[in-house]
C-alpha cells in the first residue's frame, strides 16, 4: 500500500483450525494542526477523532485513496483485515469461515484497544477517542450488529453498502434458512455449488475492466466457498436486522442508485451494484436505530469508494461532512437506560 500504511498483528484466541489473528493497518496521521470539522462531544471535551474501517466478505482493505482523503481532513484512519480474511488469512484455515457473526466482536475490541494505546495511552477505556466506524457489505452487517450490541462504544457508524437482507426479501431468506439449517446441522463446512458471479470482481479489478489491483488470495475473482455455517450465521444477522435493531448513534447509510445482478459481464455492470438489493437495503436501514440518513449515489457500484472517480470523491466528502452534523457521542450519552 506505500510508505505511508503500516500494519501490525493481533493475536486473538485459538480455534479449532489453530491460531487465529486480527490485523490492524494504521495510516499515517495527519498533518500537524488539521483536525476534522467536528462538534465537540456533549461533556464538551475534545476527542480525538479516528475512522476504524472493516472491509466485506472475500475482501481485505484497499481502499488507500478513501484513508489518504479523511486523513488529509483531520482524522486517524485505521483499517482491520478480520480474522481469515485477507492479511490475517493463514493457509492452514478455511478462509471468510465462521458460523457466528459475534465472534468478531473480540476482533473489533482488539482493535480499539490497540488504536487506543496508539493514540491515548494511559487513558483506559473511556480516554478522549471518539471512533467512527465505517464498514461495507458484510462487515457492515457485522457492524451494525456489533453497535447494537455494544451501545457507547461508537461516536457514529457510516455503512458503504452493508449486506442487512438477503437479494430478493425476507419471504427467500425463511425459505433459504430452511433449506440451509439442517446442511449446516449435519456438515457445517459443506461448501454449496453456486453458480460463480465474477461481475462485481471485473468491474473492480485492474486486471479486468476496473481500476484496483486486487489481490487473488485475498479476493478471488470466483469469491471464497459458501460453506453452510456461514450461510446460516449471515440469514441470522439478517434476522436480527429484520427485528429492528436499537444503534443509539447516528448511522449513515451509503448505497447505489440500482441494483444489476447478472453471471455476465456488462457495461452495465460499471454503473450499478451487483451484490445487494440496494431498495431493499434502503427499507431495512430504517429499522437500524433513530438517526438513520440513506445517500443514493446515482452509478455506483457495490463498494461506493471503488466507483468512479467522481463518484467516489462525492462520497469522500459525504463523509468528512456528515460526521461534523452530529455532536460527537452525544446520541450514546443521552440515550436513555
Amino acid at each position: 500500500m506505500g510508505p505511508s500504511f503500516e500494519s501490525r498483528p493481533l493475536p486473538l484466541r485459538p480455534d479449532a483450525e489453530g491460531a487465529v489473528v486480527a490485523t490492524l493497518i494504521r495510516s499515517a496521521a495527519p498533518a500537524a494542526g488539521v483536525a476534522p470539522d467536528v462538534p465537540p462531544a456533549a461533556d464538551g471535551q475534545a476527542k480525538v477523532q479516528v475512522v476504524l474501517y472493516l472491509h466485506g466478505w472475500a475482501d481485505y482493505f484497499l481502499q488507500t485513496e478513501l484513508a489518504e482523503h479523511l486523513t488529509s481532513a483531520g482524522f486517524h484512519f485505521y483499517a482491520l483485515d478480520l480474522r481469515k480474511f485477507g492479511r490475517s488469512l493463514r493457509e492452514w484455515q478455511t478462509a471468510g469461515y465462521a458460523t457466528n457473526l459475534d465472534i468478531y466482536d473480540e476482533d473489533i475490541s482488539a482493535a480499539i484497544a490497540a488504536i487506543r494505546a496508539d493514540l491515548s495511552p494511559g487513558t483506559g477505556p473511556d480516554g478522549p477517542l471518539s471512533v467512527h466506524m465505517l464498514a461495507h457489505s458484510l462487515g457492515g452487517l457485522i457492524a451494525a450488529l456489533w453497535a447494537d450490541r455494544h451501545p457507547g462504544q461508537l461516536a457514529s457508524l457510516i455503512l458503504n453498502a452493508p449486506w442487512l437482507e438477503l437479494q430478493g426479501s425476507s419471504l427467500v431468506r425463511n425459505l433459504a434458512m430452511r433449506l440451509v439449517e439442517p446442511v449446516a446441522r449435519a456438515d457445517p463446512r459443506r461448501p454449496f455449488l453456486l453458480p460463480e458471479m465474477p461481475g462485481y470482481w471485473q468491474s473492480v479489478s485492474s486486471a479486468a475492466h476496473g481500476e484496483w489491483e486486487l489481490n487473488p488470495v485475498w479476493r478471488p475473482a470466483a469469491s471464497f466457498p459458501i460453506r453452510a455455517g456461514w450461510v446460516k450465521a449471515v440469514l441470522a444477522g439478517h434476522a436480527a436486522v429484520a427485528r429492528s435493531l436499537d444503534i443509539a448513534v447516528p448511522v449513515l447509510v451509503m448505497l447505489s442508485d440500482r441494483t444489476r445482478i447478472q453471471p455476465e459481464w456488462s457495461e452495465e455492470l460499471m454503473h450499478a451494484d451487483a451484490v445487494i438489493d440496494v431498495e431493499e437495503t434502503a427499507s431495512r436501514a430504517l429499522r437500524l436505530g433513530r438517526k438513520v440518513s440513506v445517500f443514493r449515489y446515482p452509478g455506483a457500484i457495490h463498494d461506493v469508494f471503488l466507483s468512479q472517480q467522481r463518484i467516489r470523491q462525492a462520497a469522500y466528502r459525504d463523509v468528512a461532512c456528515w460526521v461534523g452534523s452530529y455532536p460527537c457521542g452525544e446520541a450514546a450519552s443521552t440515550a436513555p437506560p
